[in-house]
């Protein structure tokens, strides 16, 4: 057990360090190669669930007025913008906005097309309602981007070799000070 706190202690502050950013970039990757596929006709799974999400959104405006292939590049380009913004991290606030909206839009199939989702015997999901459904991590995932596009990184104070650890202390606002 000693042995597993041990290399619990040393990987733990390396994860508060990145964990956010190591979110950032994986969800960029993901929405990214999602959108990447949304550009190539039937390659895309979610190709025929988004148009037809699109098309009950639009009051039938999608594909009739609009085509379904250019509602299709405009999700796919949507994603790819946000994907690429997640991984350079630039912009984080209204990246995080548009991810939000974004997120919002991928979840809307659950309340538009719920035949779609839960078609299954006994009602159980679908595979496209699978595909729905796992993007509630997705969501979750985003919220907490978006907690964190305000925050600056805490300041990181290095103790010099000389000082012991019971001479630094946590200030009750979080931050670090020297104890007496």
């Amino acid at each position: 057990m000693a042995r597993t706190d041990g290399k619990e202690a040393r990987i733990h502050p390396w994860l508060v360090r990145h964990c956010i950013s190591v979110l950032r970039l994986c969800m960029g990757a993901v929405l990214l190669s999602f959108g990447f596929l949304k550009y190539f006709p039937d390659l895309s799974p979610a190709q025929g669930l988004v148009v037809a999400t699109l098309h009950r959104l639009t009051l039938g405006l999608v594909p009739h007025l609009v085509s379904g292939t250019a509602a299709m590049d405009c999700v796919a380009t949507l994603e790819c913008v946000i994907g690429v913004l997640l991984i350079i991290g630039r912009w984080m606030r209204p990246t995080t906005a548009l991810l939000l909206i974004h997120l919002v839009g991928i979840l809307t199939p659950l309340v538009v097309v719920p035949g779609r989702m839960f078609g299954g015997p006994h009602h159980m999901p679908t595979l496209e309602g699978q595909y729905v459904l796992k993007d509630v991590v997705l969501f979750a995932a985003g919220l907490v981007l978006a907690t964190t596009a305000r925050a600056t990184a805490p300041p990181v104070r290095h103790r010099p070799a000389d000082e012991s650890p019971a001479e630094v202390t946590t200030s009750t606002s979080g931050g670090l000070v020297k104890g007496t």
